[in-house]
């Protein structure tokens, strides 16, 4: 490749290629930690306004509310509470069978489901993002990828060992088209047919099914009792779900038929071969004795065979990364794409931002695939099953080999803590420690923290405690000291202050300052106290860094809120415990206060001491 002599060359911490949600979740969370220099780029001329994807689950919504993003997305979005299923009636057509929650984990913060177009959420990055100075570059296309191999280089920290050429696809004249950037790190968000991961020859391992299935976004006219409901509905004549969408739209998903859609010649779908008008007319005889049309013209819609791939490696050298549908491809129906490809980069982005200001070893770095290739992996396999039991003919009196309704409904049932995102599972890893589970025995180490209404000790205000772990690349301490109205608890609490305040305590050996709260930690102390009487500064001083950071596990003045927080957690109140959240808002450990030192391990395994002038 001839470069033009005035080629512009920048360099980079950060350079993401794509501006989907799982780009844009990248992008916006270096942006928020601030300090880091971040491009990202996108093919696209513009933003998507239509279409894509649709659906948020449970935990994305608590994700997203960490990032100060969900109030936004919860107001103009369709709150889908319940499920009502369908299936073969007697005469022909379809009937209703039962109608369930949707979201049915007891300790789901957001007890349903957003359905809002893709365009409106990576709004919401696009607006957070800007107010941190961080816009998409576009129209821009990567020509050419170089990963150093210099093992000297690719351990050092002020290195840029990626070359990345790229193409501005509205420059003027070819003197201006062209641009070199080199990077620290690359995250190729660019999607299924992801250029970042064939340049470094990843393969994308799995199967493509024969399951075909069409797309349509519409207001529509129907006398379909649950059409504001999402609704899965088995027929003779194949399987459909219906979302409820925002602005009375909804979306139909169409089980269609192979031969009318894939290119015999090539054996993919063929776009070509298919229009709305078809896929409408297959959704009106699987819905019968029901009726449906749109009352106006069909925003969007799309054809696709369901494909159920995991990349065979998720980073190179921990200095270039895939996520999203760049390394998982799978099923739209069970809600997941764009939920896991935006949860991939809320896992990657704090680590990067901890080993780019020198807190964190880059070997934390390995994590990400570790943890979210595991989790690929097992979003295959529920998939294929899921998508089996959807695709497949119905179990009728006359064929007793077809799906029943109760099979069926089970596997949903069944999988709807891992669907929803609240039963995520982090394995044992370097950041991952679950030595003294049975300190916490609710709160699993390497889940997410569990939602939970507190009240501030100060001004009696309840407080749900995932509100006060935004994502902020700092680790959250959450201290339960217990019930310490006997004068003999105070002996113990201040020698653990003393503790935790000595120059070798993880506070002060990892944070530019002693402060309880700082650029690495942020202490919270929960006590098992009453706000009548209880006065929060006899709260010894490291665990009170500013008045909001003391709570009490008690109701709020109207008795509807809060209470009961230790015994839902399983932590005792006659002893101090610790909870260590993650920067993501999963428990990375919890001990007891008197197994200090394994606590000190466990940052000391990652972190990197900090060296205060």
């Amino acid at each position: 490749m001839t470069m033009p002599l005035q080629t512009p060359v920048s360099f980079v911490d950060v350079l993401i290629i794509g501006a989907g949600p799982a780009g844009l979740m990248c992008g916006n969370a270096l942006a928020i930690a601030r300090g880091i220099e971040v491009k990202i780029i996108d093919q696209r001329p513009s933003k998507i306004s239509i279409g894509h994807a649709d659906g948020l689950q449970p935990r994305t919504i608590e994700v997203l509310q960490s990032y100060g993003l969900a109030e936004r997305l919860l107001y103009e979005g369709n709150h889908m509470y319940m499920c009502a299923y369908y299936n073969p009636s007697q005469s022909g057509g379809i009937e209703f069978t039962t109608r369930v929650p949707d979201v049915s984990i007891p300790t789901a913060r957001y007890p349903f489901k957003i359905a809002l177009h893709q365009g409106a959420i990576e709004d919401a990055f696009l607006d957070s993002m800007a107010q941190h100075n961080l816009k998409v570059d576009r129209p821009i296309k990567p020509l050419a990828i170089e990963l150093s191999r210099d093992q000297e280089e690719l351990r050092s920290l002020s290195s840029y060992p990626i070359k990345v050429t790229l193409a501005h696809l509205d420059a003027a004249t070819d003197a201006d088209k062209l641009e070199v950037v080199y990077a620290k790190y690359v995250v190729g968000a660019d999607g299924a047919h992801s250029w970042v991961r064939k340049a470094f020859g990843i393969t994308m391992d799995g199967d493509q099914t024969n399951y075909v299935w069409g797309v349509v976004d519409m207001v529509p006219d129907t006398n379909f009792p649950d059409i504001r409901n999402k609704a899965a509905i088995h027929s003779m004549n194949g399987s459909l779900m219906i979302i409820p969408r925002e602005s009375e739209k909804v979306r139909l998903y169409v089980q269609m038929s192979e031969k009318d859609i894939v290119d015999a010649t090539t054996g993919r779908v063929s776009k070509s071969k298919s229009r709305p008008e078809s896929i409408l007319e297959v959704a009106r005889k699987t819905l019968h004795p029901f009726h449906i049309s749109p009352l106006s013209d069909i925003e969007w819609w799309t054809i696709y065979m369901i494909g159920q791939r995991v990349a065979s490696k998720f980073s190179v050298e921990d200095r270039v990364f895939i996520a999203g549908d760049a390394c998982h491809t799978h099923s739209p129906k069970a809600g997941q794409g764009m939920n896991a490809s935006m949860n991939d980069t809320h896992n990657l982005a704090w680590k990067i931002t901890q080993v780019l200001k020198g807190w964190a070893n880059p070997s934390i770095l390995r994590t990400y695939e570790s943890e979210r290739r595991k989790y690929a992996q097992d979003l295959i396999d529920f998939d294929k099953r899921f998508a089996a039991l959807f695709s497949g003919k119905p179990r009728t009196s006359a064929d007793q080999d077809g799906i029943s309704h109760e099979e069926f409904f089970k596997a949903h049932r069944t999988a709807g803590g891992f669907t929803s995102g609240m039963n995520i599972h982090y394995s044992p890893s370097v950041i991952v420690n679950a030595k003294h589970q049975c300190c916490a025995e609710a709160l699993v180490v390497g889940q997410r923290m569990l939602p939970q209404v507190f009240v501030r000790a100060a001004d009696a205000r309840p407080v749900e405690i995932q509100d006060l772990l935004p994502a902020d690349t700092r680790f959250k301490i959450l201290i339960f000291l217990g019930s310490i109205d006997e004068e003999s608890r105070l002996v113990g609490i201040n020698a653990l202050a003393d503790q935790l305040s000595s120059p070798t305590g993880f506070l002060r050996k990892y944070s530019t300052n002693s402060q309880a709260s700082s650029s690495m930690f942020d202490l919270i102390t929960i006590v098992a106290g009453r706000k009548e009487n209880f006065n929060y500064l006899s709260v010894p001083l490291v665990f009170r860094s500013h008045w909001s950071k003391v709570l009490l596990d008690d109701t709020d003045v109207a008795g509807n809120k809060g209470g009961d927080g230790y015994k839902r957690f399983g932590i005792s109140l006659e002893s101090v415990t610790l909870v260590i959240v993650r920067p993501d808002g999963y428990i990375g450990m919890v001990a007891p206060a008197d197994a200090l030192q394994d606590v000190h391990e466990y940052f000391a395994s990652f972190l990197l001491p900090c060296h205060r002038s």
